[in-house]
């Protein structure tokens, strides 16, 4: 027990001794004890008026000087009173010198509300979204920004990756839209400015898809006259080796062409592919055919089909991913491996797998497989004939499908190339007949 305790109980004791003593000798002793306590009473009741005076004023009124357990009662208060002020201070400071480095940055920054309301914008964010501090606080985001592909981002929910959207503001920049949770609920949306790199990539995209089409023609001349060369029995037999190589050189210049059109086509067709109904099991069926024509092939290629789901997109994309796996598959596993196609529904949606027993990825070559011309082994990859491009295309076809491709490998052990459809993307059907 606190030492002021017994002090302040002896003291009651004492004051009631004295009025019962005052009692005994004058007579009365109720009235002694019931005045002497009113007036202890009276006593306390007044500290107390004090206390509550200054603890509603505590801004302008200095701690009254009260001696004994009220004294300690009122420097307890005092002490936390303090504590407080030092860490709301302190808080007020951090959150100043947050806003002065928010309000710093180059790119925009807008806090929201968990209902997508705006509750705070820096300088940078005024700009580019042209928001007014007075009008536009306490509104939807979605309602000033009502581009279609920036609402979708908003509802999907998934903020792992920025949109990058046109809007009508600044003469129709082009923004990168980043949303990044925080805290309970609150979210901040990161807006940059890449108008100049869109136009660089679109530049080059025009570029590579010009380029690659005005490079069809003279290649489809020289391809024609190297069949017509090669075909002729009167050439001296000594131009047949440098003719076969010119024409597997001419086809490989082909290939490469034909994938960088495929990818600039998939490339400016937008975000989203159209919603066909895909027969994959039929299609599968055909790619497996073509992969048994190829030479050399490993000597089995197994397809199983554990659905007869389809899918609703276009049907030309979704062939060119799949057979660029399957292409690579049979490409890179020897003529005793193996490789296994299999395609399965569950309620994470569709899923296809080609797996083989090849020669594998290294770990450290994974992150970057599916860009474009990235080769893991350029010597290897050009004795196979490869674009460098299939992954790519795979890539960006499955984005357009809202699918994603997940790789496994183990050098030397062979490799997992899976691709995920989410559930809106397939067509449940009950089972069909054999043939």
């Amino acid at each position: 027990m606190n030492s002021a305790w017994p002090f302040a109980l002896a003291r009651i004791a004492a004051v009631l001794g004295v009025a019962l003593f005052c009692g005994w000798i004058f007579g009365g002793v109720e009235w002694w004890v019931a005045g002497v306590a009113g007036a202890y009473l009276a006593f306390h009741l007044l500290i107390l008026y004090r206390l509550d005076r200054w603890l509603g004023n505590r801004a302008l009124l200095d701690p009254p000087n009260i001696g004994g357990k009220w004294g300690d009662v009122v420097a307890q208060i005092v002490r936390l009173d303090r504590r407080k002020n030092y860490h709301k201070q302190r808080f007020i400071r951090v959150f100043r010198e947050l806003r002065r480095a928010a309000a710093a940055m180059p790119d925009g920054v807008v806090m929201l509300t968990p209902a997508q309301e705006i509750q705070w914008f820096n300088r940078a964010a005024r700009r580019l979204l042209e928001l007014k501090p007075r009008l536009d606080v306490g509104l939807r985001i979605d309602n000033l920004i009502r581009v279609p592909e920036f609402v979708e981002y908003l509802k999907a929910g998934n903020f792992d990756a920025p949109v990058a959207v046109r809007v009508p503001m600044g003469g129709g920049a082009t923004l990168s839209l980043h949303v990044v949770p925080y805290g309970e609920g609150g979210r901040l949306l990161i807006v940059r400015d890449i108008t100049r790199q869109s136009q660089v990539e679109a530049m080059r995209k025009d570029f590579v898809a010009n380029a690659s089409h005005e490079l069809r023609t003279p290649l489809t001349v020289i391809m024609g006259y190297l069949e017509t060369l090669s075909d002729d029995t009167a050439l001296d037999p000594s131009w047949q080796a440098p003719l076969a190589e010119m024409r597997r050189q001419a086809e490989r210049m082909n290939l490469i062409l034909s994938d960088l059109l495929e990818l600039s086509r998939l490339e400016a067709a937008g975000m989203r592919a159209g919603e066909d109904a895909v027969d994959v099991v039929g299609m599968l069926s055909l790619l497996r055919k073509e992969a048994l024509a190829m030479v050399p092939r490993p000597h089995d290629i197994v397809l199983s089909v554990d659905s007869q789901a389809r899918l609703r997109g276009a049907a030309a994309e979704i062939e060119s991913a799949f057979s660029n796996l399957i292409q690579n598959a049979v490409r890179y596993t020897p003529e005793s491996g193996r490789v296994d196609i299999r395609w399965w529904t569950d309620t994470a949606g569709a899923h296809l797998s080609v797996s083989d027993t090849g020669i594998g990825i290294a770990a450290e070559h994974l992150p970057r497989i599916t860009e474009r011309f990235y080769r893991v082994d350029p010597g290897r990859s050009r004795a196979t004939g490869g674009s460098g491009l299939g992954l790519a295309i795979v890539k960006h076809a499955l984005q357009r499908h809202g699918a994603e491709l997940e790789v496994e490998s183990e050098e030397g052990r062979g490799s997992v190339f899976t691709c995920h459809f989410p559930p809106d993307r397939v067509i449940v059907e009950s089972r069909r007949a054999a043939g």
